[in-house]
């Protein structure tokens, strides 16, 4: 690594220095800098527990234990200076413990974190949020394959030749070398995949079997899309002779069906899952306190809105975070039981109607 001096157009070495010299630690350090920032990995990941030891019969604790995007679990070992020579049948242990673990189980686990480091978390809300609003109940966690990501300064070449051969055989690993210097009495460090080279690995991965688990569950997700327009299909078929209000929106493979309410950034919904169905209003026009102020100012008529309605409508001002979410809704209904169809139908048509009748007007002042 160089540094540019733009004023005499010269480049000079910095220092790489090892993580010993620097006195940085494992565990101190290097596992707290990914835990804070996982992009330096190259993507979002949201950690769920810290030197995790939930293993029956044994002792043995891994770095890090995480969530991706495909709520598949990645596990993390990070070394120093040198990668030693077991990193990866220590890895692939800890991957046979956690391949079992069940969704309430991942919940259990992240909630047991975020207590310890007295968050004031919900692990639930969190999961749900890294996964883009998805509710809970749909979200699958650790039904594919699972992950493991190996950070160390220095890969030995027994390490790097069975990381190849698992990759050959379609296990997802992945290597990280991350490289410290000190320049001005600061601390740089570059962290850069080199297995697979980060160039090439999309092309490793269509050289293996096609990732099985993978299109498995894209077979499973597909199945879910179609049911959902499916479902919204027939809703707006009977919702359309009732009222204009989505004359113009289209059956889509979301959880949630949505229309203009009026006021720019909070839109009315449909919403279905396997636990629930409701019409909603998410108040989210942009910043977090001017979404709170709406809030607040319907809060102020819950009276009046639900004697209107007739119903106590579910109020979640949803403190720590960007939005705000109102909604009426019909419990112990599954979209995924065609039985539950007809009722889920019935009611949210009528809910919607009636929903739109009593909170529009309150709406609108409110966000003026």
């Amino acid at each position: 690594m160089f540094v540019v001096d733009q004023g005499l157009n010269k480049i000079t070495k910095i220092a790489n220095k090892t993580f010993q010299e620097l006195g940085i630690r494992e565990r101190e350090h290097l596992q707290e800098w990914i835990a804070d920032n996982t992009e330096c990995l190259g993507e979002e990941l949201l950690i769920i527990q810290k030197e995790f030891d939930g293993f029956d019969d044994t002792n043995e604790r891994l770095d890090l234990l995480a969530l991706d995007k495909n709520g598949d679990l990645v596990i993390i070992e990070n070394k120093l200076d040198d990668s030693g020579r077991d990193v990866t049948w220590q890895a692939l242990k800890y991957v046979s413990y956690c391949h079992t673990l069940t969704k309430p189980q991942i919940k259990e686990i992240y909630q047991s974190y975020l207590d310890k480091n007295m968050t004031g978390e919900d692990a639930e809300e969190n999961i749900e949020e890294f996964f883009n609003g998805e509710p809970f109940q749909e979200i699958a966690l650790n039904e594919n394959d699972q992950r493991m990501i190996l950070v160390a300064g220095k890969f030995r070449k027994e390490v790097t030749s069975t990381v190849l051969w698992l990759i050959d055989h379609g296990i997802k690993v992945q290597c990280f070398k991350v490289s410290p210097y000190e320049f001005e009495s600061k601390i740089l460090l570059d962290i850069e995949q080199i297995i697979p080279v980060k160039e090439t690995q999309e092309l490793m991965i269509k050289m293996t079997d096609k990732k099985r688990q993978v299109m498995e569950n894209k077979e499973l997700n597909h199945k879910r899309y179609e049911i959902r327009k499916e479902f919204w299909g027939q809703l707006l078929e009977k919702f359309n002779t009732m009222s204009d209000q989505y004359k113009n929106v289209n059956p889509n493979k979301d959880h949630w069906l949505s229309s203009g309410s009026g006021v720019s950034g909070v839109p009315f919904s449909f919403v279905i899952t396997r636990s629930y169905a409701a019409v909603e209003v998410l108040i989210n026009v942009g910043g977090q306190a001017e979404n709170k102020r709406i809030f607040d100012a319907l809060y102020q008529s819950i009276q009046d809105i639900e004697k209107n309605l007739g119903s106590p409508l579910f109020w979640q001002r949803l403190d720590d975070k960007k939005s705000s979410r109102i909604s009426y809704r019909l419990e112990d209904v599954n979209y995924f039981n065609r039985d539950d169809w007809d009722k889920i139908i019935e009611f949210l048509c009528k809910a919607m109607i009636n929903f739109v009748r009593v909170i529009k007007e309150p709406l609108k002042q409110a966000a003026h």
